[in-house]
Parts: C-alpha cells; sequence; structure tokens
C-alpha cells in the first residue's frame, strides 16, 4: 500500500515504488494498492501487506486497525503503537515514563497561546501528529513565537513545543533485534527541515556515524529503548539528537520510515551489509512470521 491523501504522498509513491522494484526482482507476485479512498479492496489472494504509507492514516493505527479487522497480516508496528508514536505528545509521555531521555516540552493548542515561560530559546514548534518535518518550525528568540505557532497549527489543532537541542543529528534503524549502525545527518545549512530531507545534495549523511564506541551504544541504547516504550515491533527509526558530551537525547519515534533506496532506514541497512532487496525481504518476512504463528495456533486449538 503507497500513496494516500496525507502530506507525505510524494514520498510515499516513491517508497512504494522502490519496495514494489524490490520485491519483483526477488520474484514476488507484488501488487500496488493506492488507498485513495476509504472503500479500498485488496486483491485475492493477499499473503502480506507491505505498509509503504507515510503520514495520516498510514502511519496513525488508522490502517492498521482496518487490516486488523480483515485479519490480514502487514508489516511494521501494530495499530496502538503506530497511535502512539504518531502523536509526538504521547510518545515523549511514553519516553518519560520509561525513562528515556528526551527533551523538555510544553504543548500549545492556540494561535494566541502565551510564550512558555518554563522553556526559554531556542525552542522547536512542530505540529504534534504530522511526519517528514511537515509543518516544522523554530522560535530562535521570543519575538519568533506567535508566527511559529500560527505556522505550526496549519497542520493540526496541536503543536509540541520542546527545548532546542544543541548537537548532532543522528538516528537509529531498529530491525527485528538488530539495532542497525547509528546515521549522523549533517544539511548543508539550516536544518533537517522538509527541503533538507527531499532535496538531493542539500544534506550529507554518515553512517556508521563517527562516535565513540561508547557513545555509540549509549545512542542505539536510548533509541531501542524509545522503540520499546511505544511498544514497537518489527522495525523503525528513531531520531536522537547528541549533545556535545555524548548524552542522547530521543525526539521521536518513525514507524514507518522512509523506503527509497536514499533514504535513512535502507542507508543504515546497507552499513550493515544488507541490500535493499534483502531488507524488504527481512520486513515482510517478520509479517510472516506472526502469520505461520497464528495458523499453527489455530491448528493447535482445532486438534484440541
Amino acid at each position: 500500500m503507497l500513496g494516500g491523501t496525507s502530506a507525505e504522498r510524494e514520498v510515499s509513491l516513491r517508497s512504494g515504488a522502490a519496495v514494489a522494484t524490490a520485491f519483483r526482482s526477488l520474484g514476488h507476485i507484488v501488487r500496488e494498492l493506492d488507498p485513495l479512498s476509504p472503500g479500498w479492496i485488496l486483491p485475492v489472494p493477499t499473503d502480506v501487506v507491505f505498509l509503504a504509507l507515510h503520514g495520516t492514516y498510514g502511519e496513525d493505527g488508522t490502517v492498521q486497525k482496518q487490516l486488523d479487522e480483515i485479519n490480514v497480516h502487514y508489516t511494521g508496528c501494530d495499530a496502538e503503537a503506530s497511535r502512539i508514536a504518531f502523536d509526538k505528545v504521547l510518545t515523549k509521555q511514553c519516553c518519560i515514563e520509561m525513562g528515556v531521555p528526551t527533551a523538555r516540552f510544553t504543548v500549545a493548542t492556540s494561535a494566541i497561546a502565551d510564550f512558555p515561560d518554563q522553556l526559554k530559546p531556542p525552542l522547536v514548534v512542530k505540529p504534534s501528529r504530522q511526519g517528514s518535518s511537515v509543518g516544522l518550525q523554530f522560535v530562535e528568540r521570543a519575538e519568533d513565537w506567535s508566527a511559529a505557532l500560527s505556522a505550526a497549527l496549519k497542520f493540526d489543532s496541536e503543536v509540541l513545543v520542546e527545548e532546542k537541542i544543541i548537537g548532532r543529528e543522528t538516528t537509529v534503524g531498529i530491525l527485528g533485534e538488530i539495532v542497525l549502525p547509528v546515521v549522523e545527518v549533517r544539511p548543508k545549512t539550516g536544518s533537517y527541515d522538509y527541503r533538507n530531507k527531499y532535496t538531493p545534495g542539500n544534506t550529507e549523511y554518515f553512517c556508521p556515524a563517527e562516535f565513540d564506541p561508547e557513545v555509540t551504544q549509549r545512542i542505539k541504547a536510548a533509541a531501542l529503548s524509545a522503540f520499546n516504550a511505544i511498544g514497537g515491533r518489527d522495525y523503525a527509526r528513531v531520531d536522537v539528537m547528541v549533545r556535545a558530551d555524548g548524552s542522547p537525547v530521543v525526539l521521536e519515534v518513525n514507524t514507518l520510515p522512509g523506503m527509497t533506496e536514499t533514504s535513512l532506514l535502507p542507508k543504515a541497512a546497507m552499513a550493515a551489509g544488507m541490500s535493499y532487496p534483502e531488507l524488504c525481504q527481512r520486513m515482510i518476512d517478520l509479517a510472516l512470521k506472526r502469520k505461520i504463528l497464528k495458523q499453527s495456533r489455530k491448528e493447535v486449538a482445532t486438534l484440541a
């Protein structure tokens, strides 16, 4: 499933096309479904659905719930973990409960909300339920507050306001029981916003990122803890800032990360010795394993 109607439709189409090509190269029969309307119907038979959707509907648990209702297995996190991870505020709350390091924050729901006195600039303002840096704003001075808040609220009724962590930006892929090599992201100018994310040549990537082994382990441990805190399964990509002292600060968990061949999760997999088609196969195998296990349990129950 690819495309959809979210603000990240174009990225999703690219992810889905790359995944479909990889599966066909492996000999699988692949059909692509773009759920532009709620009345979509899966081809028969369908062994498993690879979710290449990004943004609302795909990442917020909605499509996962629908697939659960028709008893079809799919890749990635379940409906509840997807719902939590897509909501940046819920994710932060889960991280805090589990002792995962994250930035101090507050929540705003009105364009006329007062500047949060408990936080000091610079701040990051972003819609609670969007991905791919959609609506991301920065408040370098208190005077920037109103404009940043109004801009972010165009994309959601609730925005997360958190302290801006100064340090190196990294992301960590989780694949089954494996924590993949750390990727460092360095935009050539400005921040890692939507433009720098998807404009070729605007950002440099380093994988494995050059950190001391101890710092690398801290980053990976924080990412895995965040993944577990939201109840993740199969795979995800966790964004982590690293302060100058080497301490990690988790930003968010992406349950359906980009899957173009230049996306961050495939880069990390490649650094771990995994080709793009092999990565795709492993992702589908995790879902198929659940399907086989469920069928086996049914057979045992029938015999009993």
